[in-house]
């Protein structure tokens, strides 16, 4: 929670999570005190906490600003300076490869391709 303008502002996933345990509370305590059969109970709970489910969303979607509430400021500098660092560690690193695989480019094999001619004979090609 951040604190800004003396107000705390709630994220509004955790206002429908806390709207929707109330009311799976609400439904349970109604069903136990005036249901009988344990399907019912079951049903009416599960109905019960849909409503207030429901109802969250609608009072989210009309009396929270989601937009502002959910702005972090992001510090563009900052990011293409880390950006910048992790390019050059990795340009230094290929260029450490490079320098390490140089002498096993000179010493390796010089591959033979084979192609084959119109006739159906193999030509030998050096790659």
């Amino acid at each position: 929670m951040s604190k800004g303008n003396n107000m705390i502002k709630v994220r509004s996933e955790n206002i429908i999570y806390f709207v929707t345990v109330c009311g799976f509370f609400i439904g349970f305590m109604f069903c136990i005190v005036n249901i009988n059969e344990p399907t019912d109970i079951l049903f009416y709970t599960l109905e019960i906490t849909l409503f207030f489910y429901l109802l969250a969303h609608v009072a989210v979607m009309n009396f929270v600003d989601v937009e502002s509430s959910g702005q972090h400021k992001f510090k563009h500098s900052e990011y293409e300076d880390i950006s910048s660092y992790f390019i050059r560690e990795i340009e230094e690193r290929e260029e450490k490869m490079n320098i390490l695989l140089r002498p096993l480019k000179k010493d390796a094999p010089q591959v033979v391709r084979r192609k084959k001619r119109h006739d159906g004979s193999y030509k030998k090609k050096a790659a």
